[in-house]
């Protein structure tokens, strides 16, 4: 009898575990400031992007495109805010041949929308500070090359 309890225990548990798991996955995201990277601007690409639940934080990572042939290694936190019209996005970046060995840039980008199912647009406050908006991550801006700045 005890035999069939921990039997049946143990197949509960191995029963909860082949469930599937559903999760957010992570995708490129990208903001454009400036009119971004081939128009002048700068383009932050999060390679690994989430979109953070309501009144929750992301970390992510990636590279950021500027000038003709500037990348450097980005990576940053975003926050919605808890109503989803507000995404706070920090940004660190470092290219010791476009900025400087041992100098990081800061930059940090505010977007908002009147409500959850509009575009995001808003302002960067730093280091390539402008307007600000979210783009469609094309192969162009994907592309991270073996050469470059």
């Amino acid at each position: 009898m005890k035999f069939n309890s921990i039997a049946q225990s143990s197949l509960m548990v191995l029963s909860l575990l082949l469930v599937p798991v559903h999760s957010f996955a992570a995708e490129p995201y990208c903001i454009s400031v400036n009119g971004g990277f081939g128009d002048g601007g700068t383009t932050f690409v999060a390679r690994n992007f989430s979109l953070p639940g309501e009144g929750k934080c992301t970390p992510w990572s990636g590279y950021t495109k500027t000038a003709s042939t500037v990348i450097l290694t980005t990576s940053g936190t975003s926050c919605l805010s808890s109503d989803s019209k507000a995404l706070t996005v920090s940004v660190s970046s470092a290219d010791p041949s476009y900025i400087g060995a041992g100098q990081l840039t800061a930059d940090y980008i505010q977007l908002s929308r009147g409500d959850a199912t509009e575009p995001f647009t808003g302002q960067d406050f730093g280091a390539f500070a402008g307007s600000a908006e979210p783009v469609s991550c094309t192969s162009k801006l994907l592309t991270l090359p073996s050469s470059h700045d």
